[in-house]
């Protein structure tokens, strides 16, 4: 299990390395966790400013751990699927410095996650 909380800031690597390793991630209800996890989805999100509520939330993760198989594995496909280096992130940044390069406006509806 990995605990992530931010408030907020940028996501740290170590956000997208928890979720690919198939970790099961606690994270903080903010929105730069949220722009990647969906809570009872990918992950379990909490409050930032509710240390109780994100005490029972590791306390019922870790009591059900097999339940949440689904979650982490989830988990790993989100981070396969929006942050994989060689098929999603320098094809896009391959393809913005080309459109740089050609004066051309860069498409952002390819640059989505999906």
């Amino acid at each position: 299990m990995h605990v992530y909380l931010t408030y907020p800031f940028v996501l740290s690597w170590s956000f997208i390395e928890a979720l690919a390793s198939g970790c099961l991630v606690v994270g903080s209800a903010t929105p730069p966790v949220l722009e990647v996890m969906r809570d009872g989805e990918n992950g379990l999100t909490v409050d930032f400013f509710a240390p109780v509520a994100l005490a029972n939330r590791i306390e019922e993760a870790l009591g059900q751990q097999e339940g949440l198989r689904r979650l982490r594995d989830a988990a790993r496909a989100t981070a396969v699927n929006q942050f994989d280096l060689n098929n999603v992130l320098l094809p896009r940044w391959t393809a913005l410095f080309d459109d740089l390069i050609h004066h051309r406006r860069p498409d952002i509806t390819a640059l989505a996650p999906t």
